[in-house]
């Protein structure tokens, strides 16, 4: 198989649980955020500096790369991890949320989804096969089966619907797969109907794919709602394989989904309101492009080690994001995945020493929500 994973401890009293995945190009610890690198570069951040901080695997976006460079490009460059020089994990998503997100743009049918480019409206039909043939130029470690995400809200008869073609749709992409050094993962679909997630995990449990993932929430849902349904998806699916919780990287999110037993994350959030002037900080969000921090000469997070709060003060990133300066949204975006990766790594040494729940406690006490 081109994954294993290794499940070391399992917390007493949740779902948490520290493993080990061992993919083609490298080892990595669960649970694990995965920086997202949507045009195969996580965005103001060199390979370098994405192993200085502990990234062990990045998400690149299959609808992106086909429509620019191209996947065949990719290929001739030696596959993902040669054209963009990362020797180490790359996760590739099918494609299925981006053209989804189209709208209007895009028309759905069992065969895939015809669609107009967003970049200069010119005509695509991505299938399952044609979503695997690309992930298998792209080289990716592991590969996403194509896959349609519910909206939220969504009419039962509509979501019963999509979630049966997209287990068909898996099992197409099972059968165009040919790649023996690259893993296929099933996503799990169903809206917010659990008999529907119940129905989509057992009919792709018994495909056999080396690992699983949970899409089609946070699309829009309340955060409880969408605890409820993880709470009694992740429990379908097999404790001897990786799941993976598609779209998610809040910490509180993060917080719960290790609690309900996920062990793989991925979002553009920390990326995203880094370049908008908002970092995360053990004590909740701060805005550093407000006024109230011109003259702030404290670092971004005084608990945090990375390079930008060891050198520079929310006054100097605040004056660099006012002058739109790149060098200030590198440095809130260094300091936003450098924390979230040690906030992943402070979770599995609670779980690995049996505390997670203490863990837990205390982050929900002292992180202010907004």
């Amino acid at each position: 198989m081109a994954i294993t994973f290794e499940l070391i401890k399992q917390c007493s009293k949740t779902g948490a649980r520290a493993g080990r995945l061992y993919t083609p190009h490298g080892v990595f610890e669960t649970p694990i955020f995965m920086p997202v690198g949507t045009q195969a570069t996580v965005k103001a951040m060199s390979p370098d500096e994405l192993k200085a901080m502990g990234a062990g695997i990045i998400l690149s976006n299959t609808y992106h790369l086909y429509l620019r460079p191209g996947h065949e490009l990719v290929a001739e460059a030696g596959g993902l991890h040669g054209f963009m020089h990362w020797d180490r994990g790359i996760l590739t998503d099918s494609g299925g949320f981006q053209v989804f997100s189209l709208g209007p743009l895009r028309k759905i049918t069992e065969e895939g989804v015809a669609f107009r480019s967003h970049i200069d409206g010119s005509k695509h039909f991505l299938s399952p096969e044609k979503a695997t043939e690309i992930q298998m130029a792209l080289g990716a470690d592991i590969i996403m089966a194509f896959d349609e995400c519910v909206p939220y809200p969504a009419e039962y008869d509509y979501a019963k619907a999509s979630t049966e073609r997209t287990t068909r749709w898996a099992e197409r992409c099972k059968k165009a797969h040919t790649r023996k050094d690259q893993a296929l993962f099933g996503i799990v679909q169903g809206g917010m109907y659990k008999d529907l997630r119940a129905m989509s995990a057992r009919d792709l449990v018994a495909m056999d794919f080396p690992g699983y993932a949970v899409g089609g929430l946070s699309v829009g849902e309340p955060k409880p709602l969408m605890y409820e349904i993880l709470e009694y998806t992740v429990p379908l699916l097999p404790a001897n394989k990786p799941r993976y919780l598609m779209g998610v990287g809040t910490p509180d999110c993060l917080v719960e989904g290790v609690m309900y037993g996920i062990d793989m994350f991925d979002c553009v959030f920390p990326t995203r309101v880094a370049r908008n002037g908002t970092v995360m900080t053990s004590r909740g969000k701060l805005v550093v492009k407000n006024a109230e921090y011109a003259r702030d000469f404290r670092p971004i997070d005084p608990d945090c080690e990375c390079y930008t709060c060891r050198n520079f003060s929310r006054a100097y990133i605040r004056h660099l994001l006012k002058a739109e300066e790149i060098f200030g949204l590198r440095l809130t975006t260094i300091h936003n995945l450098h924390f979230l990766l040690n906030f992943m790594r402070n979770m599995r040494k609670a779980i690995l020493e049996d505390r997670f729940l203490a863990f837990r406690q205390e982050f929900r006490a002292q992180y202010q929500l907004h």
